[in-house]
């Protein structure tokens, strides 16, 4: 089958097309026919083996994993013999392994049966970063306000979304070209980082592979607001950035705001929810480039470079 193939760290032209075996599915594996799959920050830090602490899990000299990828939406293939929540011919969408090639393997519980009213390549869009925005809004209280930093990505789109719909006051923090997609996902208010600064009070902050230091973020949070940070990048080479994640952990105890590094796991049940939301219109993928799959390096480059809004997806034959 075709894939996509890495054999060593690096930027994305160490990302080819090449031919692999298709998996084969073990007893508690789903073997998908991908048609389509998302692009995230995760891809990018396997990619690079960045920050290098990181390696210790995805592999010290080279990635482990040698096809990249794990959003993906597609048909199931063929199911283990343990596996009883799927069947061939089953839409699915979820995390998987090597999303990147025409096929891939996927354990049952992290993936749902596809929204109805979403194509593959809309739904690709949805899993790693529609969970993540879900653990990080949380309880939507109505009229609380909230300001989403990164809100014309991926996840922030979600998050924006998911806030205006349970009735919060959105102000969301992008880019000049993003504005228009934020105000279209239901952000009363946008602060342009590039051409004026952060100001105002906030119940809740999710900051989205920021840089901000804690406390320019404390200062505008409300006195028992609550601060989610959601990956982070900048930092040096080994820990990257870890730092701002672990000393909202350390301190949350001893002050009355409450800071949040929650970690997501891409789950059956909150791809459940997002699919109820989505098919009721509460909430809608912003899809917003898509790639063959030989041009994966291109889409990883766009991602980095953070020019494209919304999120990027690969479409797969």
């Amino acid at each position: 089958m075709k894939a996509i193939v890495q054999d060593e760290y690096g930027p994305p032209r160490t990302l080819s097309l090449g031919e692999v075996p298709i998996p084969t599915p073990g007893a508690g594996d789903v073997l998908i026919r991908v048609r389509a799959a998302g692009v995230d920050y995760g891809v990018w830090h396997l990619m690079t083996g960045l920050p290098l602490i990181g390696r210790l899990g995805f592999g010290l000299r080279r990635p482990r994993r040698r096809v990249p990828g794990m959003d993906v939406a597609g048909v199931v293939e063929s199911v283990g013999a343990d596996v009883t929540a799927f069947r061939p011919g089953d839409e699915v969408y979820g995390e998987a392994t090597g999303a990147y090639a025409q096929f891939a393997l996927a354990r049952p519980h992290k993936l749902a049966r596809k929204p109805a009213n979403l194509n593959f390549t809309e739904a690709a869009a949805v899993p790693v970063s529609g969970v993540t925005a879900l653990r990080a809004v949380g309880q939507v209280t109505a009229g609380q306000k909230a300001l989403v930093i990164g809100a014309g990505g991926g996840v922030g789109s979600f998050a924006t979304q998911l806030l205006a719909a349970g009735g919060a006051h959105v102000t969301a923090v992008c880019s000049t070209a993003k504005a228009d997609l934020v105000r279209s996902l239901g952000a009363q208010a946008v602060i342009d980082y590039t051409r004026e600064p952060l100001t105002g009070t906030y119940d809740l902050i999710v900051d989205i592979a920021g840089i901000r230091p804690l406390p320019l973020l404390r200062g505008l949070l409300t006195e028992r607001g609550r601060l989610v940070i959601v990956g982070g990048e900048g930092g040096g080479r080994w820990f990257g950035g870890l730092g701002r994640p672990l000393a909202a952990r350390l301190i949350t105890p001893f002050i009355r705001q409450r800071l949040d590094a929650p970690i997501s796991l891409t789950r059956t049940a909150g791809l459940d929810t997002l699919r109820d939301l989505i098919e009721a219109g509460a909430v809608r993928p912003a899809v917003g480039r898509t790639y063959p799959l030989a041009e994966t390096p291109t889409a990883v480059s766009d991602l980095a470079a953070g020019n494209a809004p919304g999120k990027l997806v690969i479409t797969v034959d």
